[in-house]
């Protein structure tokens, strides 16, 4: 790399190629030093309207002069660099001025939402050095380079944003410890469930209503009920920061969440499904945390299937269709629960989420009347009732289900909780009493044990992300949409992907396996392991050679996900 050019060079520069066309700016490429940090441009943009440029600071530790426990380990230094992500996008939008054409001035880094994970727009290392990447708007008049005005941009403006965002000296200490011991305290809070047999737990005192179902950040204070819970599921554990933190535990087995409509059962699922990953202070779920391996299954009609062994839950099909590779372009609601459900024991899943009003009627339950209307030789399905505890007791997988309307469920859950005006009391032995003084009648459609799901092993050629002249396409367009290759990858019914950061990186790892796996035919959680250990040796930068600061780490299961639903996968 050739050594850093100073600022006065920089000007210089700017001054040279006032007037000239737009791809003069690419002599800008490669390191500048600054007064404390270096400033280094990994791409400049050949247009004004194009993507602004990607740009790279570097601050030393001596000069970032953040305390030491503010990395004193990587939850603590996750939690310092969101805080620093949060401060950067505010001050930018601050500084960021009109300068010209298209998007000159533009000064932006990606949203990191209310969600603390690996990222790779700020990060900070473990000895207190912080690389920040973020974009440009390199400004113009038409296709004119306007230097003067770059001059403004890069001396001026962002300096100052580096200054006000990036040094310990633009914090509160306060506010810099309050960030690092959150994401620490959430994270362990998080690993000491499974030892108390947990599979979630929510603080009392959490608020957990968000503003709107596209909206994360929390409610107004004022208008929401603190957790508050029953004693007979009160769980204290301690934490290094926040002490002994008392909530509710949910524990291993099958849960039912019940009680009347707007009571408050989906913002308890909600959190439960977000629980997964770590928040932001101030959040109001901080200490709403559930077993990392926990996946929200819901029903997907018209979603692609390939080669799903759904055998365990849909059999017989008429003109005796398998199902022990059951592929189809245009799932039913039931089909692509039933594939949800497998896909996600496929890669691991411990714990899974399932909401009535999302579900398929007719996977979740067939009553009695029903039972003698259609007898059972007519009937394909074998309902998830008849499944869920079969779930735990074989394959050690919990279920915590939303339920309002069908107390059938009454006879399969080891624990009930009933929301009432958004106050959770545990009705467990209430409802035990319900399901024996009233019977149903109800006939458990099968008491074979689950199968073991049909190994898939993926066609690795059948991944394609190229695109006309382009070996690797990939974009996204909103959240939960990823162009792929030629293919696009509906993601809305992944409700566990929180940022479209998360989408960018998934489309990116899809691409990588397509590019870089070893083998031509493998199984899915070889793949999956295979991109986790990439990103544990390498960081997100193991998916692109770009630097790019515009991706967040995602889980195994929402790459899954993707794999799951590109329709042009094949497998052997």
């Amino acid at each position: 790399m050739s050594p850093p050019r100073s600022v006065q060079e920089l000007v210089d520069l700017l001054q040279e190629i006032e007037g000239r066309g737009y791809k003069a700016y690419k002599r800008l490429q490669g390191p500048w030093s600054f007064d404390g940090f270096l400033l280094e441009f990994d791409h400049v943009q050949g247009d004004p309207f194009a993507d602004p440029s990607r740009v790279r600071v570097i601050v030393e530790a001596d000069v970032a002069g953040f305390d030491p426990r503010a990395y004193a380990n990587e939850e603590r230094a996750l939690g310092v660099a969101a805080l620093l992500v949060r401060t950067f996008r505010h001050r930018a939008r601050e500084a960021a001025t009109d300068r010209g054409s298209g998007k000159s001035g533009t000064i932006r880094m990606e949203d990191p939402g209310q969600v603390v994970l690996p990222q790779t727009a700020v990060r900070v290392d473990a000895e207190g050095g912080v690389e920040a990447r973020f974009a440009v708007g390199l400004p113009a008049r038409g296709r004119r380079i306007s230097g003067h005005q770059a001059v403004r941009l890069l001396t001026d403006d962002v300096p100052g944003v580096v200054r006000d965002a990036l040094m310990a000296s633009a914090h509160p200490p306060e506010e810099v410890e309050r960030c690092a011991a959150a994401n620490e305290d959430a994270t362990l809070l998080r690993e000491a469930l499974e030892d108390r047999g947990l599979v979630a737990f929510i603080a009392d005192g959490s608020h957990l209503p968000r503003r709107s179902g596209v909206d994360d950040r929390p409610m107004d204070p004022e208008e929401v009920v603190p957790f508050q819970s029953p004693p007979s599921l009160q769980v204290t554990i301690p934490l290094p920061n926040a002490g002994d933190v008392t909530g509710m535990g949910i524990p291993e087995g099958v849960t039912l969440i019940v009680g009347g409509g707007f009571h408050g059962k989906s913002t308890v699922l909600r959190a439960l499904q977000d629980g997964v990953y770590n928040h932001r202070p101030d959040d109001g779920r901080e200490l709403a945390v559930a077993d990392a391996a926990t996946v929200k299954v819901r029903s997907e009609d018209g979603r692609a299937v390939t080669g799903v062994d759904i055998s365990g839950f849909i059999d017989g099909l008429p003109l005796g269709r398998p199902t022990r590779a059951f592929t189809s372009e245009n799932a039913s609601g039931s089909t692509s629960q039933a594939a949800a459900i497998v896909e996600s024991l496929e890669a691991g899943a411990r714990v899974l989420l399932v909401d009535e009003d999302t579900s398929a009627t007719n996977f979740m339950i067939r009553d009695r009347r029903m039972q003698e209307l259609v007898p059972s030789d007519g009937e394909p399905i074998t309902p998830f009732i008849d499944r869920v505890q079969d779930l735990h007791t074989h394959l050690g997988v919990s279920t915590v289900l939303v339920i309002g309307g069908s107390g059938d469920y009454l006879d399969v859950a080891d624990q009930v909780i009933r929301m009432r005006d958004y106050v959770p009391e545990d009705v467990t032995g209430q409802a035990m009493e319900v399901a024996e003084a009233l019977p149903t009648g109800r006939v458990k459609e099968s008491d074979a044990p689950l199968p073991s799901p049909e190994v898939r092993r993926l066609r690795r050629d059948s991944l394609d992300p190229s695109r006309r002249r382009r070996s690797t396409y990939v974009k996204v367009p909103d959240d939960r949409t990823l162009l792929f290759g030629s293919d696009t990858i509906d993601l809305a019914a992944v409700e566990q992907l929180a940022l479209r950061s998360q989408t960018r990186a998934v489309g990116l790892a899809l691409a990588s396996v397509a590019r870089d796996f070893p083998d031509v035919g493998a199984t899915v959680s070889r793949i999956l392991d295979w991109v986790e250990e990439r990103m544990e040796e390498d960081g997100l930068d193991a998916l692109s050679h770009r630097r790019l600061g515009t991706l967040t780490a995602f889980r195994r299961f929402e790459l899954a996900a993707a794999l799951n639903r590109l329709r042009t996968l094949q497998v052997e």
